[in-house]
């Protein structure tokens, strides 16, 4: 039993920055694998293909990754319940939330994977993928979408984990997917010529393997939580709990990442280069992003269970001591992204021109690295307490009234440039800090949270 127990990190007792270090860590090297499919897709295809199907890659798989951050943000409903029930010492309604959490999810991957096959013409027409680059942006996102399934069952399956402070299995996962991947890419593009077939191919087939491992090892784990396969069905009360969480969460990423599906929709109209140059940096980004991604997941968790053992004023400090941490890394990431960018494109591609338009973007982008630590700190605060509805606003608000028409006039200002476009994205976590500092004021004078 004491074996056991040490696997999952309890948030409401010893030191904050220990607690919060030793979570985060395993979340952000999960990230960084996960991150490391669509990064491996477009280095092998860029390696063994052209400009065309290195956009079809870019543009496909910023599509895909849209849907699964926002199956990752609903997830994180149960993430925050699940943790609340452990902080309140209740593992039978958190095993009822697993069960609720496995059936719900079932529903949403059914119904994702016949739309998205249905439409997925129609998707590549809305994104504006360039000519050459049509039909295999279509080929991607139909591969990619038959195994919708496949990709929820994995991230469902760690943000359970992650409820009940385990983010160490969700790293092991997620490691065997990457090397599986980063095979079946060298295998199907590399040796086969599959082009981009054989990246998405190769993306879902490891993703399939992920998820095999980890039930195999959740069954000899154990967790605590209450849960028997009779449990499997919904509970209306613990649906209730997840989806006011989730929904709003899910809402607000999908307003986040529609409005980076319009900024690539803008620069595809700028010409090929211009596309690769973004799909590449886009690449970059995302692994630029996992640092303040994997900090708002461990304030989340952290103050959901200290949220759920009465302990406020703990989640605070815990909500500043992970703030204060991220922009510490965040600096040092931004110097990377803004000095070495064309270092960081050349690993991707040969192509000189897109590497230029590459590094260019980056520029404009990287001094968010170190402002959204402070944004993701505190929509991770909010998430943590059940309380998503500021996130929901902020997020719709900043993506339809700042960054898109803040990118829309960098594009056509005279000279635009990427590097132009790029700086959208800085200015919108700006509107969002001072956005939650409005909302932290306002909970400090009304309910005292802050």
């Amino acid at each position: 039993m004491g074996r056991e127990e040490k696997k999952e990190i309890s948030f409401t007792e010893g030191p904050i920055f220990q607690s919060l270090i030793r979570f985060a860590l395993p979340v952000l090297g999960a990230l960084v694998l996960q991150a490391a499919y669509g990064a491996v897709d477009l280095l092998v295809v860029g390696r063994f293909g052209n400009a065309a199907s290195v956009s079809a890659v870019g543009t496909g798989s910023a599509f895909m990754q849209m849907v699964t951050f926002v199956i990752t943000s609903l997830a994180m409903g149960a993430t925050v319940i699940i943790g609340q029930h452990i902080g309140e010492k209740k593992p039978r309604a958190a095993g009822d939330a697993v069960g609720t959490t496995i059936i719900l999810f079932t529903v949403i991957g059914i119904v994702l994977t016949v739309l998205l096959e249905v439409f997925a013409g129609g998707i590549a027409r809305i994104l504006q993928v360039p000519e050459q680059s049509f039909d295999q942006a279509v080929t991607y996102i139909r591969i990619c979408s038959a195994g919708i399934l496949v990709i929820i069952a994995y991230n469902v399956i760690s943000g359970i984990l992650r409820g009940v402070g385990n983010a160490n299995l969700p790293f092991i996962f997620v490691g065997i997917a990457c090397v599986v991947n980063i095979v079946g890419d060298l295998l199907l593009v590399g040796l086969l010529h599959m082009d981009v077939a054989g990246a998405a191919i190769a993306t879902i087939a490891a993703q399939g393997v992920s998820v095999v491992a980890s039930l195999a090892v959740l069954r000899r784990q154990k967790l605590p939580i209450s849960f028997s396969k009779e449990q499997c069905r919904i509970y209306q009360g613990e649906l209730r709990l997840i989806l006011n969480v989730g929904v709003p969460i899910a809402l607000q990423e999908a307003m986040v990442q529609v409005s980076f599906l319009v900024i690539n929709t803008i620069i595809n109209k700028m010409g090929l280069e211009q596309s690769a140059g973004y799909g590449v940096a886009q690449k970059i980004v995302s692994f630029i992003m996992l640092v303040p991604s994997s900090v708002m997941q461990s304030v989340s968790a952290f103050v959901a269970q200290n949220v759920g053992a009465g302990k406020k004023d703990r989640a605070k400090k815990g909500l500043f001591t992970a703030m204060i941490t991220g922009i510490s890394v965040g600096i040092v990431i931004f110097c990377a992204g803004f000095f070495g960018g064309g270092v960081l494109s050349s690993l991707f591609i040969d192509d000189p021109e897109v590497i230029a338009q590459s590094a260019s973007y980056l520029r404009g982008f990287s001094v968010d690295c170190i402002l959204t630590c402070v944004l993701f700190s505190s929509i991770g605060y909010f998430n943590g307490y059940g309380n998503s509805i500021p996130v929901m606003v902020q997020g719709i608000s900043s993506a339809f009234c700042i960054r898109i028409p803040v990118s829309i006039l960098m594009s056509k200002l005279p000279g635009a440039s990427l590097m132009m476009v790029g700086m959208a994205t800085p200015i919108t976590t700006v509107y969002g800090i001072i956005f939650f500092v409005i909302c932290f004021a306002r909970l400090k004078k009304k309910q005292g949270y802050i």
